[in-house]
């Protein structure tokens, strides 16, 4: 569960970094638009995944919540 989570939060920095340089880049127009929208789509359907990951876990009991000491 530990590495899907971590897998998920990798991808999720990734397209991040992939819809900056889309941002940045010397491409002018309705393309760098375009795929500046789809990797921060990307971004938006795998925080989803992630959030239903944790919840599933932690309804199933894979995850164990702990204290702050």
């Amino acid at each position: 569960m530990q590495i899907l989570i971590l897998v998920l939060l990798m991808l999720i920095v990734g397209s991040l970094g992939h819809a900056l340089s889309s941002m940045t880049s010397a491409t002018p127009g309705i393309e760098r638009s375009q795929r500046m929208a789809r990797a921060l789509t990307v971004r938006i359907t795998l925080s989803a995944a992630l959030f239903a990951v944790l919840l599933v876990g932690y309804h199933f009991g894979w995850i164990q919540p702990h204290r702050v000491h």
